[in-house]
């Protein structure tokens, strides 16, 4: 699995379109760019928007739903993430945590689970 670096895509389930990771400055570049730790995960700083959410447990999808009567109606997404990544490396560390790999998912409060669908460079690989 390669690190995860400034400019990696993501994904959410519940979006509709792949988002570009930015992680916090961390002094660690992989590739030649900045990469990112399990911690980088705070909602529209390091993870932006997907576009669209269709998450019927977001309350501006379910509200948009039931005006709709029924019909499932997605609304700009929001992440709301609450926890850093997961696993994260076991062997590299960034500012003393887990450095984040392109095996690692984040999940969204609203139900959505993220994930690194490119990971921004593949030329640094790491284990779990």
């Amino acid at each position: 699995m390669s690190m995860v670096v400034e400019g990696a895509l993501l994904m959410c389930d519940m979006g509709l379109t792949p988002a570009p990771f930015s992680p916090d400055p961390h002094m660690v570049s992989a590739g030649g760019l900045p990469a990112g730790n399990i911690m980088d995960f705070a909602p529209m700083e390091n993870i932006p928007t997907f576009g669209m959410c269709k998450s019927p447990t977001n309350p501006e999808v379910a509200s948009a739903t039931t005006a709709a009567l029924g019909v499932l109606t997605p609304m700009p997404c929001v992440p709301a993430t609450m926890a850093p990544w997961t696993p994260g490396s076991s062997s590299v560390m960034i500012d003393d945590m887990p450095a984040l790999t392109s095996s690692c998912m984040c999940m969204c409060m609203w139900a959505g689970t993220i994930t690194v669908s490119f990971p921004g460079q593949e030329i640094v690989e790491v284990t779990a």
